[in-house]
């Protein structure tokens, strides 16, 4: 039996593809092969592009996942310090905002702050303080604690306030310029509250932040100086820091105007950047569809014109008994193995690319996932099945004509 199957088959493809153009076949195959890798990378643009803004890896998601949000002080409320608070609603309201995944409040002193070092730098000042809960800090250092009973207070600055003093004040003081190290390595006192009701601590600076602009310390500490040393009672936060999943969101954005909110505008740069990708994407997937349907148009016509020449054996085969059905089974297992080849090549070159992109944006210190997500899948299965079809309704429909 299985002898006579191939004697069969020989005999098929002697008689309906002998006639066939590879020049042509090639052509199209190549047009198809593209238009797929081209498919697959604009789909592929499109979701790295997700991947490094929701932060799905161990990245900071390119640094706009976290940020800092204010009301915006005008002319109508500069003198209504009030009306830059957050109450409780307007922090549920934005903790359901769009592609909002958590908020925080930074709690900052109510209470009188002065600093100062030994009299041989000769330096003091009034601060403010600020806390924020621990999942929202990109540093955590291993003492960064506090209890009435701690000998330090640990605070960690921005790293931005280490440049302004380096590279604005010290310069034009004649002040000595400071590494991190070297301010991490002094100690110095930390008083707190006014009068009587007043308290010294020692304090160090434990560590530096690039995500949050402020003086922090630990929860506890301001809660409790809060406590005992406010000359006021509780306020409301000013400011809010949240985790965005995509800060380039329209839906986002537009929350922040219309709510009269406000941040660090390139935080929302990737709202431009997206653009960008988006326009990239777009094109390249029209381009795509453009190869895809030539290759595709220039395949069928190929199909068509082979059953076309061999339209005198498919007479003889059909008066001799062979159905149309069989025929058309034939052709399809000869035809579809080419258009599942140009797939997996057309795949295979999407999973290189995946992984060299993924190679490469290491050394940005982020990182994407080494293999092609489901989209990506999902359109090669698309589009394969989209030209499966197509094909056989072409072979079906060719070799109807001659019966």
């Amino acid at each position: 039996m299985a002898v006579k199957q191939r004697q069969k088959k020989r005999l098929l493809r002697k008689l309906l593809l002998s006639s066939r153009s590879n020049s042509r076949l090639w052509a199209a195959l190549l047009a198809l092969c593209i238009g797929t890798s081209l498919l697959l990378l604009s789909v592929m643009i499109w979701w790295n592009f997700q991947q490094l803004l929701e932060g799905k890896q161990d990245n900071d998601s390119l640094g706009s996942t976290f940020l800092t949000i204010s009301k915006k002080v005008t002319d109508e409320n500069m003198a209504k310090p009030k009306m830059t608070l957050f109450t409780d609603a307007d922090i549920d309201a934005l903790d359901h905002a769009p592609q909002v995944r958590d908020v925080g409040a930074l709690t900052s002193n109510r209470f009188p702050v002065y600093a100062t070092l030994n009299a041989s730098f000769g330096f003091a000042t009034e601060m403010f303080l600020e806390a924020v809960p621990d999942r929202f800090m990109d540093k955590k250092p291993e003492d960064w604690y506090w209890q009435p009973s701690s000998p330090e207070v640990p605070i960690i600055l921005s790293s931005e306030f280490l440049n302004l003093y380096n590279y604005g004040f010290a310069l034009s003081k004649g002040l000595p310029q400071l590494s991190e190290s070297s301010i991490e390595s002094l100690a110095f006192d930390l008083k707190v509250g006014a009068g009587e009701n007043s308290q010294t601590y020692r304090a160090h600076v434990a560590g530096f932040s690039d995500r949050i602009t402020s003086v922090l310390v630990p929860q506890s500490f301001i809660d409790y100086c809060n406590k005992v040393y406010a000359n006021e009672s509780y306020t409301p936060p000013s400011r809010l820091i949240a985790r965005v999943a995509d800060p380039s969101d329209k839906a986002f954005i537009q929350y922040l105007q219309s709510n009269n909110y406000t941040t660090n505008s390139e935080q929302l740069r990737w709202s431009r950047l997206r653009g960008v990708v988006e326009v990239v994407s777009s094109a390249t997937g029209l381009l795509a569809i453009l190869l895809l349907g030539i290759g595709a148009l220039v395949f069928i016509l190929f199909i068509e014109l082979t059953i076309a020449r061999a339209q005198h054996s498919l007479s003889l085969l059909l008066q001799i008994g062979y159905s149309p059905r069989y025929l058309g089974r034939f052709m399809m297992q000869h035809f579809f193995p080419l258009l599942l080849f140009t797939a997996a090549l057309s795949m295979a070159i999407a999973v290189l690319v995946q992984m060299a992109a993924a190679d490469w944006i290491k050394q940005l210190h982020l990182n994407l996932p080494q293999w092609p997500g489901l989209p990506v899948w999902g359109a090669l299965a698309v589009s394969t099945v989209i030209l499966l079809v197509l094909v056989s309704r072409s072979i079906i429909r060719a070799i109807g004509r001659t019966t």
